[in-house]
């Protein structure tokens, strides 16, 4: 009997050959099969807004708050709210000043994952872009531009309460804090208080005169890792700005200015108690505490003009 038109599966097998390519055909049917069901079934779940397709329920729920703007877990110190309750543990090192994710390279510290990642490309790709001035090189041109207030000095981001300017949006943004949260981190000597603790730890040198951060070359110390980065230019660049008196070269031309008073003896930064002028507003700060009854404390702090340590650097947040 001839078989019928409509018959669809094959006949089955009568010897071990056909019986293992009976095998193959149907373990690739199958195959075929589970992976439409992946395609099928993969993004199940649609948003009624944007139209993004989800795998889960819940990742489309998670998703809705894009949307919706509810924002239910909360900072405890700063009252922020956030869509996740790990996004809210990711933000509370702005407020511990923990960096728990270190450079297996160079040891450096990062408060998170993301910006550690990003770092490691300093040690992994070529750095085609380089400085004008210090020929430090780069593996994107965005960071050539990044670096380059070093040198120029230039602060184009201003704090709209204060006035107070950065070279760094992200310097601008830890800086806001002063003024919109609570610090819960205070001195034990003088009882100022912090948004941040790693600020309340590097305030703390102001008490104790410790600087931790020494010049590989001609072993002098500073106080915070910032001062002994700027310092670092004095040996590892030009220095093509020239006192017209002295003829001493600097790496910047605000290093001049700040330098000139040396021979023309302005003070154009007065004490509001006792009307004593100083040429660096780095010297009135420090001079401010023999008012506040800390001046003991400051006998053997550096109050040399020429030291770039001493300006309104304590406090920044480098980047």
């Amino acid at each position: 009997m001839s078989p019928s038109l409509d018959q669809v599966d094959p006949e089955p097998p009568h010897t071990k050959e056909e019986e293992n390519l009976w095998t193959n055909q149907e373990g690739e049917q199958l195959q075929g099969l589970e992976e439409m069901t992946v395609h099928t079934t993969k993004k199940r779940f649609c948003c009624s807004v944007c139209k993004k397709g989800f795998t889960y329920k819940s990742n489309l729920t998670r998703h809705m708050l894009v949307h919706t703007g509810e924002r239910p877990f909360s900072c405890s110190v700063c009252k922020k709210g956030f869509a996740r309750k790990s996004l809210v543990k990711e933000h509370m090192s702005v407020h511990t000043g923990e960096k728990p994710f270190s450079c297996s390279i160079c040891k450096k510290c990062f408060a998170h994952i993301s910006n550690l990642k990003n770092h490691m490309i300093v040690h992994t790709v070529e750095r085609p872009f380089s400085c004008s001035v210090c020929k430090k090189s780069f593996s994107r041109k965005s960071d050539v531009k990044h670096h380059m207030p070093v040198h120029t000095k230039e602060k184009p981001f201003s704090c709209s309460v204060c006035k107070k300017c950065f070279a760094h949006t992200s310097n601008l943004k830890n800086h806001m804090l002063v003024h919109t949260v609570e610090r819960p981190f205070s001195c034990s000597v003088c009882k100022k208080g912090f948004a941040l603790k790693g600020n309340l730890k590097k305030h703390m040198l102001v008490h104790t005169g410790e600087k931790p951060f020494c010049c590989s070359v001609c072993k002098k110390c500073f106080a915070h890792a910032s001062n002994l980065k700027n310092h670092m230019l004095v040996h590892t660049v030009e220095r093509p700005f020239s006192c017209s008196v002295c003829k001493k070269s600097f790496a910047r031309k605000s290093d001049v200015k700040h330098h000139m008073p040396v021979h023309t003896r302005e003070k154009p930064f007065s004490c509001s108690v006792c009307k004593k002028g100083f040429a660096l507003k780095g010297n009135l700060k420090k001079h401010m505490f023999v008012h506040t009854g800390e001046n003991k404390i400051h006998t053997t702090m550096n109050l040399d003009p020429d030291e770039h340590g001493g300006t309104d650097t304590d406090e920044q947040t480098e980047d």
